[in-house]
């Protein structure tokens, strides 16, 4: 994936149309593209800076409504893989989550799957 364009660029084409250079003109002196020059110098109006937004989607928590429900069904069956649960949030709750969205709520509220002693081999 590429990465953004640095903050000083975006600040001299910024600066140079607020000092009265055209997009075009700027784009052409800096070698980005109008587009780009005009994107930035619109979000230095509207925000105050040129920087660029975070990449990605934030992430949002997509499972926090079925909070409890996961909760009460982990604690009836502990042993439950993780896909699993996400079968049967898709399956009983009509919920399609991805297996690291599920992954991601059990380790936010600290849960994780550990072999008990009963499990062991004989020493």
């Amino acid at each position: 994936m590429t990465r953004a364009l640095s903050l000083d660029l975006r600040e001299r084409v910024v600066a140079a149309i607020s000092g009265g250079a055209s997009c075009r003109e700027a784009a052409k002196t800096f070698s980005v593209s109008v587009a780009s020059a005009a994107r930035w110098s619109k979000r230095a109006r509207d925000t105050g800076s040129a920087a660029p937004r975070p990449f990605g989607k934030p992430l949002g928590l997509v499972l926090l409504p079925e909070r409890d429900w996961l909760l009460a069904r982990i604690a009836a069956a502990p042993d439950l893989t993780v896909r699993a649960l996400r079968a049967e949030l898709e399956i009983e709750r009509g919920l399609r989550v991805g297996y690291g969205a599920v992954w991601r709520f059990l380790a936010r509220e600290g849960l994780s799957f550990k072999k008990n002693a009963a499990r062991r081999r004989a020493a």
